[in-house]
């Protein structure tokens, strides 16, 4: 199987009103006591990411519990190379209050998120036998932060001769953000008709449109790339930084501007033994650096920028959050200890990204809608900032355990043959699996061959 040619504008994504569908949806409910038929909103069954055809083989299962067992403690990364440019982070937004909101702005910038195989510089790493897996830092924190996820996820494995690519899907669980995932009562998607009784009425939606898990989740993704895009200087002082190679994405025929975006290729030593040559190469990505610190170039004063979302505190699924406007500046503790609750996966990924990422601050926005019932127009009210081991720590993310993880699925893969594999999250179940897939799986190829299975019924369809 060859690997996929340069860089291709499917894995771009852009901020900026693409790719979000707005609306207005109705008007929030207040609380209440439960009703007594509201124990089957919680035990609604989430469909998976990718639908498993009853061809593929399933290999290997496992447990959420046996992995949190898992350790490995990963010396600091050798740094390859480094491509792209950063601006300067603006320390305005550090000042932000409620009192002081800034309207989050509407940017089109161009940001990639290409998929491990598609990036040229990989391509051209693997070719010199730099690392065995290689992999991308959104992928890779999935992955060690994996027994905090509850909503499904998938992961497309290529073993090609000794060497391992850890890929995504475009469009899929790793193209987002999720939203309050972890709450006790996450937001949920609208249940579809029975298909053996067409004839069953489907309740009116409780929630409106606006709030379901998939509209939060385009909604959070459009306000992380706009919020990473707006707190940067593009215009000196002071001057952006320019890595020693161009961004590798950018083709010669876009017009329009690019983020600020830096890429930091990276190799971790997954070795256990000194003579065990097991190494993982992996693009890390940073947003931004701090004026007036060291040198950016050799990664002193780096910074990654995300942002949390605030929809409705009143709406199903908002995870018993306080009203931000009324609580961020007097008790902003028991803001940030409810947002580490409902979206601990989501804050454990953005800190791993940053750990490997080599970056000295990890900055979250905290945004919201200016109106509950307009998931289009949004306020930022304030910006925290925080190291991430720090924040690691806070949140009880263990990396020798990601790491652990890492290296226990590295050596279930290179158990089997030369071929592609997809490790997918159950949708319901804290488990794991691998299932051994077709080599044209996930490509557009097969989409014909996917009618042979409409009688039947897959686990699940659709994207997270």
């Amino acid at each position: 199987m060859g690997r996929g040619g340069g860089a291709n504008r499917g894995g771009a994504q852009r901020g900026g009103r693409g790719g979000f569908n707005g609306g207005r949806g109705g008007g929030a409910q207040r609380g209440g006591r439960r009703g007594w038929r509201d124990w089957e909103k919680n035990n609604r069954s989430r469909e998976a990411s990718v639908a498993i055809s009853p061809d593929w083989a399933m290999l290997e299962e496992i447990e959420f519990h046996r992995l949190a067992k898992l350790r490995l403690e990963v010396d600091d990364p050798e740094d390859l190379d480094d491509y792209g440019r950063l601006y300067a982070y603006e320390k305005t937004y550090d000042r932000i209050t409620t009192k002081s909101e800034k309207p989050l702005q509407i940017l089109d910038r161009i940001k990639y998120n290409t998929t491990t195989s598609d990036d040229p510089v990989i391509q051209e790493l693997a070719s010199k036998d730099t690392a065995t897996v290689y992999t991308t830092d959104v992928i890779l924190s999935g992955l060690m932060c994996a027994p905090r996820s509850v909503y499904p996820w998938d992961i497309v494995v290529v073993r090609e001769g000794n060497k391992l690519f850890f890929d995504k899907r475009d469009g899929g669980p790793f193209d987002t953000v999720t939203v309050n995932e972890n709450a006790a009562d996450p937001p949920q998607d609208p249940q579809a008709v029975n298909p053996n009784n067409p004839n069953e009425k489907v309740a009116v939606p409780e929630t409106p449109s606006i709030n379901t898990a998939t509209s939060l989740s385009l909604e959070a993704t459009y306000i992380n790339q706009n919020f990473a895009f707006q707190t940067v200087i593009e215009n000196p002082p002071p001057a952006a930084v320019e890595f020693s190679k161009p961004n590798p994405f950018y083709g010669p025929e876009e017009t329009e501007p690019l983020a600020s975006c830096g890429y930091r290729y990276r190799v971790f030593d997954l070795g256990v033994t000194e003579d065990e040559d097991i190494k993982l190469c992996v693009r890390t990505e940073v947003d931004g650096y701090t004026p007036g610190q060291d040198n950016p170039r050799a990664g002193q004063g780096l910074v990654t920028i995300r942002a949390l979302n605030e929809f409705d505190s009143r709406s199903p699924g908002a995870g018993g959050a306080p009203d931000w406007r009324t609580k961020l500046d007097s008790q902003r503790g028991a803001v940030v200890a409810t947002e580490m609750k409902n979206n601990s996966c989501k804050l454990a990924k953005w800190t791993v990204q940053s750990v490997l990422a080599g970056a000295e601050l990890l900055k979250i926005g905290f945004i919201s809608r200016v109106n509950p019932r307009d998931n289009t127009r949004h306020v930022i009210l304030s910006t925290t900032s925080t190291r991430p081991m720090d924040f690691a720590a806070q949140l009880n993310v263990s990396l020798a355990n990601g790491w652990g993880i890492v290296r226990t699925v590295t050596d279930m893969c290179m158990k089997q043959p030369e071929g592609k594999y997809v490790l997918v999250k159950d949708p319901n179940k804290p488990v794991l699996r691998l299932y051994a897939v077709p080599a044209n799986a996930f490509t557009g190829e097969d989409d014909e061959d996917e009618g042979a299975f409409d009688g039947e019924e897959p686990d699940s369809v659709g994207a997270a």
